[in-house]
Parts: C-alpha cells; structure tokens; sequence
C-alpha cells in the first residue's frame, strides 16, 4: 500500500524510512533509523528526483506507481549517484523504457558502472544553469561537485522556490509521519543526528560545502527538499546557519568536551577530577566521554559541536592508547580544525604520549595546545591534582574568553 505526502499540489514526497538498518554504511550506528526521500513532479511531464535504497524499494515503487497514476514517467533526475540514492534506476528503466535520465557529465560514467551503459538518447546532459522545462515547472541544475560526491548536483524548481539539495542538509533518523520541519522540534529531536550525519558523511568536506552555499546564496528558496530527513520549508535559517558553521569548522558552542581512554579507571578519574572542577569554575556544558565505549561517529559530532576538547589517554605499547588514536586517525581524515585543546597523559614507568598525542594535535589546522600536559603517574596523587587544577582554570578562561591563565602558552 502507497504511503506518500504532498509538498505541494504537483510535488509528492515518495521515499520510505528504514528503521532496521543497524549501520549507515556500514559504519554508522542509527538507531532511530533513516530516511530515504524521492520526489515526484507531475506537471504537463513528470520528473523524479532521485531513487531510494534497494531496502525500501518496494514502498517506493507502490508510491511511486500511485502517484503517476498511471502516466508515463518522463524523466529521472539524479543528483546523486551514491547507492542509497540511485539502487532504483535499473528497475525504473525497465519499467520506463522510454524515460530520459538528468545528469552532468560525471553522472553518466558512474551510471554506467553500476547499471550498464544509458542508450545516447535517453541521456539529457545538462551543464551548470542548465533548466529543463516540464510544463508549468522549470527545473535549473547547479553542480554540487564533493558535497559529498564529485557527480552530486541540486536541482532548483523555479516555480515553487524549492531546493532539492542531494545529500545537503540531510539527518539520520527516520521520518514519524511527520515530514516537515514545522512538525518537528529540531533542536530537541534532530539536530544531535543531523550533526552526526553532516560530521561524519560531509564533515571532510567544508570547502566545496562554503562553494555551494555561496553558488545557491542568490536563488530564492522557499522549500529545501533533502535526501535524508525532514523537507525544510519557511524559516530556513536553523539548517542554513549550522551548515555555515559546520563547513567553516567553527565549533557551534563554547563548550567542551572531555575523551578520555582509561584501561583500569585512574585516567578516568583524572577527567571527573577534572570535570568537577570546571563545574566549580561555573562551566556547565560539560560532556565526558569513554573512547573505548562511545560510538566514534558520536565522538567526531561533539568535536564539531564543542570550541574546547581535553584528550586523556594511557600510554600503551609506548604509544598512545588504541582506541584515542582511533580518534585522532578519523581528526585527521575529517580534516578537523580550529578548536582549543587540552591533554592529560598517565603512565606507570614512562608516560610518553602525552607528547604524541600533542604532536597529533598541533599537526591539525588552527588547533590550540594549552601547554603543559598535565601528566598522571599511575593514579591522581598531590602534584597531579595540583596540575588539574590549574588546567581547570585556563580552560575556564579560555571558554569564558577572558585573559588566559600565564602558563597557559600556545605550542604554536
């Protein structure tokens, strides 16, 4: 049985939500699900936005089917070629056998990988600017080169003012009926999975994200029409001004957030240590974290979340502890920059990465090192406590922004 929302009078949302799916690629836990949005036009031609997953293709065709009502589909646009979003186009062909394909220049080589060549003429390439028309709808398509494929486009329906953005501004999570941003309370509900999507799935990619919303900063938009989560329509700014921030890698709060790898409990004791007396200094976003217990895509979300980050860590194998430098490996990869950082080291005979994880730290971009690393030999003991506290205060300062603690140099 179709289950389909109107966006508009000739728009329809005819995705499906996966509440099964343990791991987003594979790798992501998501245990409120997700979405996979497609859209039908139906003016004097029909136009789809975009497939779905092969998971939820059976409720997509049955929407899909109800909503044409029996007319041809005319064309297939595809932003994007990533699975999630084009598992479809095969059986679409098959049952349109007539229907013409939209895409730019790097669309059709991809196509041609997972589902064969496109006959020449049913191929529509179309440039930059490019606008197709199907009636009372005209369709512009602006490329979207690595946000976060370098296929990837958005298509914009003059018409209705609406934006259908690919992989942009999508969340985790799958939709509960209610499809609209006006149905839900974001900040409550979705913007933890939203982050965590932007972070991990478009996080390395901030640069042609800044491209992007520069490109579109012209057109205006009334409706912003997602692969993933809710449709966006009037008050743009909450998704729009967190993808600037999040782009830009400025942290969304003055807050921070401690991770910590403790193998027997006394590092762990250093960050509630630690976190205590922040709160004492009057810091009450404070977010603690086990490395080794917390989903890393998690982790990588609150560092885009948070202006101030405190890395502890036991020295392990001479090295730094395997699930940190887990961390610190996936910083790196996601081109993580701009935040303050603090680092506490433990170590029984020879704590040494207390200055690996500092040579980690100061090789990102803008990261800045409060100096000294606050060193725990075996357990908490008077001089670390001592060294804990004032830890706690150039942070304080630090968040506060005011004069930083005198001993609270820069590495760099």
């Amino acid at each position: 049985m179709y289950c389909t929302r109107s966006i508009t009078k000739e728009i329809v949302w005819v995705g499906a939500s996966d509440r099964r799916l343990a791991l987003f690629e594979n790798l992501f836990p998501i245990p409120r699900g997700v979405s996979y949005n497609s859209y039908v036009i139906t003016d004097e031609k029909t136009a789809l936005i975009d497939t779905v997953d092969a998971s939820v293709s059976r409720q997509f065709l049955e929407n899909l089917l109800h909503t044409l009502c029996g007319r041809p589909l005319d064309y297939l646009i595809v932003n994007h070629m990533e699975p999630d979003h084009c598992a479809c186009i095969g059986e679409l062909m098959l049952r349109f056998p007539d229907m013409k394909l939209v895409g730019n220049s790097k669309t059709f080589p991809m196509i041609a990988k997972f589902f064969g060549e496109v006959p020449d003429e049913l191929k529509i390439l179309v440039k930059e600017n490019d606008t197709l028309s199907l009636g009372t709808h005209t369709l512009r398509f602006f490329t979207a080169p690595m946000v976060h494929w370098p296929e990837v486009m958005v298509t914009y329906d003059e018409k209705e003012q609406m934006l259908f953005s690919a992989d942009a501004f999508g969340s985790f999570g799958a939709l509960n009926g209610c499809l609209f941003d006006d149905e839900i309370c974001f900040e409550k509900d979705w913007l933890d999975d939203a982050r965590r999507y932007y972070a991990n799935i478009v996080g390395k990619f901030g640069i042609p994200v800044q491209n992007a919303l520069k490109k579109l900063s012209s057109l205006p938009i009334k409706t912003i029409c997602p692969l993933h989560g809710p449709v966006w329509r009037g008050d743009l700014s909450p998704i729009l001004t967190k993808y600037d921030l999040w782009s830009r890698y400025e942290p969304e709060e003055r807050a921070v957030a401690l991770f910590y790898g403790s193998m027997y409990g006394s590092t762990e004791n250093a960050v509630n240590i630690l976190a205590v007396k922040l709160a004492e200094e009057g810091i009450h976003n404070i977010a603690v974290y086990d490395v080794s217990a917390t989903h890393i895509s998690t982790l990588i979300s609150e560092i885009f979340r948070c202006s101030h980050l405190v890395f502890a860590a036991p020295t392990y194998n001479g090295g730094i502890y395997p699930a940190m430098r887990n961390l610190l490996d996936d910083m790196a990869a996601l081109g993580l920059k701009n935040r303050t950082a603090a680092v506490i080291e433990n170590g029984s005979w020879a704590p040494s990465c207390g200055r690996q994880l500092s040579e980690e730290l100061n090789a990102l971009k803008d990261f800045r090192i409060l100096d000294p690393v606050v060193t725990i030999h075996s357990s908490v003991g008077a001089d670390s406590e001592h060294a804990l506290s004032a830890l706690a205060e150039q942070l304080t300062a630090s968040i506060k922004g005011v004069s930083v603690h005198p001993s609270a140099e820069l590495i760099r």
